[in-house]
């Protein structure tokens, strides 16, 4: 063995790759993206490159199975195929969480299935966050890395553990969707095929709250009503176009995660106060969350 550090390195890296089983190539989306063997036939993949195919194809090592859709859930990115055929293979246990700074390896896979590589390093780690659809992000995990064919492959840690799976966020910044978030989402996606959230019906647009009823508000800005949805818990509650919303059950909703951030699917049946402006005047709805309709 050579004595050299960078050598030895190089030599780890290459065999840590070449000894992935979990990582797989899926054929039948927008494009050809990698994905992990969670269980012997389920794969977890990029659910924003699947497009509306619901058959596929999952190849390693040379080796093809064909594959169905068994959930997707547009709020963390994760889609689930279920193989016609088992493969064999085990995905690492979780690994800790990293710092920033940290080394990764993004695994991917090509065209014939065989597994790639790619170093990377944490740019930036974070608490939890919703993301734009709704879901509940466990850690931000930000790579500093352009995602290609790779994205939906697992990210291990240094040692050998599972970080979670690589996904392109906005302005094509590399992130990584947590291990802990896919093994949370997992049971629902494998049972319902999706993930039941909390839902209101409104659509909404960041506003500012009229300087003169700012001091009552309490706030200077706020989500104007600009849609309701037929038959919505907001529309049973009677909110109205023009409405500016400004807490609902005591946050204050500024953005729409804000409101992705209330309305989990715990959230489901509860009722919920929705603190809103009308025509200059404070007024105060109470509304019961419901699931929100499956695509």
């Amino acid at each position: 063995m050579s004595a050299d550090m960078i050598e030895q390195l190089s030599e780890a890296l290459a065999d840590r790759v070449a000894a992935a089983s979990c990582v797989v190539a899926v054929r039948g989306g927008h494009r050809q993206v990698s994905g992990i063997l969670w269980q012997s036939d389920v794969v977890v993949t990029s659910e924003q490159l699947l497009g509306e195919r619901t058959e596929f194809t999952v190849v390693r090592g040379g080796s093809t199975v064909a594959a169905k859709l068994a959930g997707r859930d547009a709020g963390t990115n994760v889609a689930l195929l279920r193989l016609e055929a088992p493969l064999d293979g085990a995905v690492p246990d979780a690994a800790p969480m990293p710092r920033a700074g940290s080394l990764a390896l993004v695994l991917g896979a090509d065209a014939a299935g065989a597994a790639t590589g790619r170093l990377a390093m944490v740019h930036a780690v974070g608490a939890e966050w919703h993301s734009l659809a709704g879901g509940r992000i466990d850690a931000l995990l930000r790579l500093d890395v352009r995602l290609g064919t790779d994205e939906g492959g697992p990210v291990l840690a240094p040692g050998g553990k599972l970080l979670g799976m690589s996904t392109s966020g906005p302005r094509r910044r590399a992130l990584v969707i947590p291990a802990a978030t896919i093994a949370r989402v997992l049971p629902a996606l494998l049972a319902e095929g999706h993930v039941a959230r909390g839902w209101l019906g409104v659509g909404l647009q960041p506003v500012a709250v009229p300087e003169s009823l700012r001091g009552a508000a309490g706030c200077d800005s706020g989500m104007m009503v600009v849609s309701l949805a037929d038959g919505a818990p907001a529309v049973l509650a009677g909110v109205l176009p023009g409405d500016i919303v400004l807490e609902v059950d005591g946050t204050p909703v500024r953005r729409a995660r804000a409101l992705a951030a209330v309305l989990g699917p715990e959230r489901i049946g509860q009722p919920v106060a929705v603190r809103l402006l009308r025509a200059g005047e404070l007024r105060t709805l109470s509304l019961v969350i419901t699931a929100r309709p499956a695509r």
